[in-house]
C-alpha cells in the first residue's frame, strides 16, 4: 500500500512538473511571439537570427534563476521581492498585473486572429469564443488538473503543425545560421520587444508559480526543477527557431508581408504562401492554440501575484478573481481599437520593460539574503550570468522605450 501510493505521488509530481514545463513553454510561445515573429522577420529578414538566439539565452539564465530561487524560498514573486526589498512586492504585482492584462488582451486578439485564420470568424468574435472557453475552464471543479493537460497537448500540437510549415517554405538555413551568430544588423528595440513577449512580464514566473501551487517547493526540489526548467527552454528554443524559419523561408522567396495595416495578420499571410490553403488553416490553428494557452498562462499567473496583498489565498478565491481577470480583458479587448497584430507587438515590448526589475530583486536575494534560503549554497556562474543580463535588459529597455510605445501607432 505505502508503495503504491508513493508510486502516485512520483507520477502527480512528475505531470505537476511537466504541466509547469509547458505552462512556460506556451506562454513564451503566445500569440506575442508569433505575430512579433512574422513583423521582425519581414522587416529585418536573417539579421532577426541574432534576436532569436539573444532571447533564448536571455530565457535560459532567467528562468534558471527565477525557477531556482522560488523552490528554493518556497515562495512566490512578490513575497521574495518584498523579502529583498520590503515594498517592492507590491510594486512587481502591480506592474505583473497591469502587464498580464495588456499581454491577455493581446492574447485575446491573437486568439481571435488565429479562429479567423482557421474559419473566418471576425476576430473580435473569435476572440470572445476563445475569452468564453477560458473562463469555463476556470470555473470548472478540476480547474488545476485540466490546465495542466490543455497546455501540454495544445503546445505538442503547435509544435507538430509549425515543424511541418517549416519544411514547406525551404528558408535558407545555411544564411539564418551565420547571422544568427553574425547579424548584418542590430536592433535593441526588436530584441526587448522579442524578449518580453517570450520571458517578460508574467511569463517570467508562469512555470515556477505553478511548481509551488503542485507543491513542489524546497531545497529538495531544486535539481529536479532545474532540469525540467531546462527542458520547457530546449522546447520553447526550438518552437521559437522553427517558427522563424518557416517565416524567413516566404520572406527570402520575395512576397512583401503586410505588417501595418488595420486587417495585418503577418504570420497568417507567411503560412498560407508556404502551405497554401492548408498552412493558412495550420497557422489558425497554432494561433489559436497559442492564444489559448497564453490566455490561460496569462490569467493564471498574474492572479498568483495577488498574495502579495492578500497571503495565504486559497486557490478556488484565486480562480473566481481569474475568471473575472480574464473577463476585463475581454471587455477591453472588445473595446479597443488598436490593430491586433500592432497590440500584440507593444504587449511585448511592454512586459519587456517589466523583466528587469524582477530580476534584479530575485539576485539580490540569491547574492545577499542567504536567510530566506535555507543554507542554500546558490551556483556562483548562474549568478554572474544573471547579472550580466539584469544589466542588458536595463539598457535595452532604457533605450527601448520610445520604439516600443511607438507599435501602437502603426501606419495606416
Amino acid at each position: 500500500m505505502a508503495t503504491s501510493t508513493e508510486e502516485n505521488f512520483a507520477k502527480s509530481r512528475q505531470a505537476s512538473l511537466i504541466g509547469a514545463v509547458f505552462m512556460m513553454a506556451t506562454s513564451a510561445v503566445g500569440p506575442g511571439f508569433i505575430t512579433q515573429t512574422a513583423t521582425f522577420t519581414s522587416l529585418m529578414g536573417a539579421a532577426f537570427a541574432f534576436g532569436i538566439l539573444a532571447s533564448i539565452v536571455i530565457d535560459f539564465v532567467v528562468q534558471l534563476n527565477i525557477w531556482r530561487i522560488v523552490t528554493v524560498t518556497g515562495m512566490r514573486a512578490p513575497e521574495v521581492a518584498n523579502a529583498a526589498l520590503p515594498g517592492s512586492g507590491y510594486l512587481l504585482a502591480v506592474l505583473v498585473i497591469f502587464g498580464g492584462l495588456v499581454f491577455n488582451v493581446g492574447n485575446i486578439a491573437g486568439a481571435g486572429l488565429g479562429v479567423n485564420a482557421l474559419v473566418g470568424l471576425d476576430p473580435q468574435w473569435g476572440g470572445l469564443l476563445s475569452g468564453l472557453i477560458a473562463i469555463g475552464i476556470f470555473l470548472s471543479r478540476r480547474a488545476g488538473v485540466a490546465i495542466d493537460r490543455i497546455v501540454m497537448v495544445l503546445g505538442l500540437l503547435m509544435l507538430v503543425l509549425t515543424v511541418f510549415v517549416a519544411f514547406a517554405s525551404h528558408p535558407p538555413v545555411g544564411e539564418a545560421l551565420r547571422q544568427t551568430v553574425m547579424p548584418d544588423h542590430i536592433s535593441f528595440a526588436t530584441i526587448t520587444t522579442i524578449v518580453g513577449g517570450t520571458v517578460g512580464g508574467y511569463i517570467t514566473y508562469a512555470g515556477a508559480h505553478r511548481i509551488l501551487d503542485r507543491g513542489a517547493g524546497g531545497v529538495e526540489h531544486v535539481d529536479t526543477v532545474s532540469k525540467a526548467a531546462l527542458r520547457g527552454i530546449l522546447v520553447t528554443g526550438v518552437m521559437r527557431y522553427v517558427l522563424f524559419l518557416a517565416i524567413l523561408g516566404v520572406v527570402a522567396s520575395g512576397v512583401v508581408i503586410d505588417t501595418s495595416s488595420q486587417s495585418a495578420n503577418p504570420a497568417a499571410q507567411a503560412f498560407q504562401v508556404a502551405a497554401g490553403e492548408f498552412g493558412l488553416r495550420a497557422f489558425g490553428l497554432i494561433l489559436w492554440a497559442a492564444g489559448i494557452t497564453s490566455i490561460i498562462g496569462a490569467a493564471y499567473t498574474s492572479m498568483t501575484f495577488l498574495s502579495a496583498f492578500r497571503p495565504g489565498i486559497e486557490e478556488t478565491v484565486r480562480n473566481r478573481a481569474t475568471v473575472v481577470f480574464i473577463a476585463v480583458s475581454l471587455i477591453v479587448f472588445l473595446l479597443l481599437g488598436t490593430p491586433p497584430a500592432a497590440l500584440l507587438v507593444f504587449a511585448g515590448g511592454f512586459n519587456g520593460l517589466i523583466l528587469p526589475l524582477g530580476l534584479t530583486l530575485f539576485l539580490w536575494v540569491a547574492w545577499r539574503r542567504q536567510d530566506l534560503m535555507a543554507g542554500y549554497r546558490y551556483p556562483r556562474w548562474l549568478l554572474v550570468a544573471g547579472a550580466i543580463v539584469s544589466l542588458m535588459t536595463w539598457y535595452m529597455g532604457f533605450e527601448s522605450i520610445g520604439p516600443i510605445f511607438a507599435f501602437l501607432t502603426p501606419s495606416a
